[in-house]
């Protein structure tokens, strides 16, 4: 009977030793470490501003737009700009066809502008704005001036978003 309490006792303190060496990290298919044992890359939660929260409020106050963004599109022969409308009172200007929309690359010292092309006419929507859709426009980059990561300002009349990364 003592053997086997013993026995008994040896399993015990043998499992609780080598439990928590199985419990602490394991190891995921890239090879890293991570700590809460899940699986997949772990990836970092920094990412860079876009633009402040600041500007953000004041786009959706002033202007009844919010999410803006801007894109190299088409092997970068395009600069794609979309927006979301929160007041579409508010946002008229921006898909106003009299106002002409400019995307201005300081750097670069460029503009671009809205192309034209004759069956299709502007690429960019000019219909009326409706609360909740997102409405967007694309510029021409000829020769790909305008780089990812360059900063870039959007001009539509008197609207004027500064500072857009473009992704």
């Amino acid at each position: 009977m003592l053997e086997r309490l013993s026995l008994l006792a040896a399993l015990l303190t043998g499992s609780i030793v080598i439990a928590p060496a199985f419990s602490q990290s394991t190891q995921d298919n890239a090879g890293t470490v991570n700590p809460a044992g899940q699986s997949g890359t772990t990836k970092s939660r920094y990412q860079p501003s876009r633009f402040s929260k600041r500007a953000a409020e004041y786009y959706g106050y002033i202007w009844g737009v919010d999410s803006l963004s801007v894109k190299w599109a088409e092997s970068g022969e395009v600069i794609r700009f979309s927006y979301r409308v929160l007041d579409a009172d508010k946002a008229k200007p921006l898909n106003d066809k009299k106002n002409e929309p400019v995307l201005v690359d300081p750097q670069a010292r460029v503009k671009l502008i809205v192309p034209s092309l004759e069956k299709v006419g502007q690429l960019r929507q000019a219909s009326p704005p409706e609360a909740g859709r997102s409405y967007w426009m694309a510029f021409s980059n000829k020769g790909r001036v305008v780089k990812r990561g360059d900063r870039v300002d959007v001009v539509i009349g008197k609207f004027r978003a500064e500072g857009l990364v473009v992704d």
